[in-house]
């Protein structure tokens, strides 16, 4: 392995543009191969990764015991009830598609309009998306009550001759979720393929030489693969990019087509949407921040980058924070007693923390700071941002979801919720279940592409006037 070098400081603009660049200068071919396979490749794995991964596996533990005991005991554990008879497992539903939707804009929606600073993030972005996916791909299942009959949601015509409910906005989630997977999966994959190549050629262990041998379905970077390549990644992002608004389009109709006051407007769609590409870039910041740092990539993971999401963050933001105020602004124009009420009662009620919680997370912090350039390249205050942000997020689902149903046409029927330990249970969970796939990422594939950085490089030789070792 290569010695360790001088790194080049973070902090260098590019005098010609004023920005900070896309990858740190001073970089080689060589330098980026190394400093990325050996990631991967290498024989000790550190013992920080092994502690994270301890924590994730007990995480992953508490889920398989809160979906053990659900699958004997029933839905009856959790805190669902009347009138709130949606609670934790739908509010993390929507909280994990959001999350995902930050990966298929990197990578599909940056990628064709050629923004090269996408390129050190896009690969774990992409492996968040299907991570989130996966997480959230479980609650369907498990909250209808009867998992043993799941694949009802699925058009299996040789299973039965009517599909249950066809109409249901759950049954479109099925549709819209797994297409989004699908997509997500193998793009994912393709743009792993030369890295695998790559591997294959580098790695001294006649194991590691076998599992990316096969991983990269024979790959030799001759011009015709390159071109296949090429296609293949520009078909797959143009059947990804309407993903990215139809997937949490149709996850907002499960509100938007009931009757009860506060979820059926029209809004909802680019609203969730918006939200969720918010919450994205916010997990985004939250994964790349600490790897950027365990693993040294500041040179590849620059201030740039930083600075880029910051500026999504703060559009989608004001984006949500009109979502937020064409809701009031309806409630009241309709002259709709209900719609008025409940959202007095989301601001003023018993659940009225949450709601202040969430306009403080999500626009009051965000959208005050994020103006600052030098706070959107500040990497302490971007990763404590990301998690107020996620948060904010979180509670925002909450809030739609459970003071809507605890007050909603008849005051009798008016109730309130408490989540059990098994809701936190699940949702710990599957947190702890997102980070044990995250760490099997990081350690066995590729987190950054290395191709594509190394088509930077061109962009990347103009060095400042600090020495710079060129094996970094």
């Amino acid at each position: 392995m290569a010695t360790r070098e001088v790194k080049p400081p973070d902090h260098w603009v590019d005098p010609a543009t004023g920005e900070y660049r896309v990858i740190a200068p001073g970089q080689t071919f060589r330098s980026i191969t190394e400093k990325i396979a050996r990631i991967v490749l290498t024989p000790h794995t550190p013992m920080g990764w092994f502690g994270l991964f301890t924590v994730a596996g007990g995480g992953t533990m508490m889920l398989m015991v809160a979906l053990t005991w659900l699958f004997l005991k029933g839905v009856g554990i959790w805190a669902v009830s009347q009138p709130v008879a949606w609670g934790f497992a739908i509010i993390e539903f929507v909280w994990w598609i959001g999350i995902g939707h930050a990966g298929t804009l990197i990578s599909a929606i940056l990628l064709l309009f050629k923004q090269s600073w996408r390129n050190s993030i896009s690969r774990f972005a992409e492996a968040m998306t299907i991570f989130a996916v996966m997480c959230a791909a479980l609650f369907p299942m498990i909250h209808v009550g009867r998992p043993w009959v799941a694949y009802w949601v699925f058009p299996l015509p040789f299973t039965m001759t009517v599909w249950p409910q066809f109409r249901s906005p759950l049954m479109w989630d099925v549709f819209a979720v797994s297409t989004y997977a699908t997509i997500s999966v193998v793009f994912w994959y393709i743009g792993m393929v030369p890295d695998f190549g790559t591997f294959r050629d580098k790695a001294e262990s006649k194991i590691a030489q076998y599992f990316y041998g096969i991983l990269s379905v024979g790959w030799r970077g001759s011009a015709r693969h390159w071109m296949r390549y090429e296609t293949a990644s520009l078909l797959l992002a143009g059947l990804a990019t309407p993903l990215v608004l139809s997937v949490h389009t149709v996850i907002s109709f499960d509100f938007a087509v009931a009757v009860l006051p506060g979820w059926h407007t029209t809004i909802f769609p680019p609203y969730f949407v918006a939200g969720a590409i918010y919450s994205g870039f916010a997990m985004v910041l939250t994964l790349a921040i600490p790897l950027r740092k365990f693993y040294h990539l500041e040179s590849l993971v620059t201030e740039r980058h930083m600075d880029n999401m910051g500026k999504l963050m703060l559009v989608t933001g004001f984006i949500v924070g009109y979502g937020y105020g064409m809701e009031a602004f309806m409630a009241w124009y309709s002259a709709d007693h209900w719609e008025a009420f409940t959202f007095w009662n989301r601001a003023f009620g018993p659940m009225g923390w949450s709601y202040w919680c969430l306009i403080t997370c999500n626009l009051a912090i965000p959208l005050t700071t994020l103006w600052s350039r030098k706070l959107r390249t500040n990497i302490a205050f971007m990763f404590v941002l990301s998690i107020v942000v996620n948060t904010g997020m979180y509670l925002e689902r909450f809030v739609i979801i459970v003071t809507s149903l605890t007050r909603d046409f008849l005051p009798s029927a008016w109730g309130t919720y408490r989540a059990t330990k098994w809701d936190y249970m699940t949702f710990v969970g599957t947190l702890g279940f997102f980070t044990f796939m995250f760490l099997l990422f990081v350690r066995f594939l590729p987190m950054i592409p290395m191709n594509e950085i190394r088509m930077l490089l061109p962009g990347a030789k103009i060095k400042p006037k600090a020495a710079v070792g060129a094996g970094d």
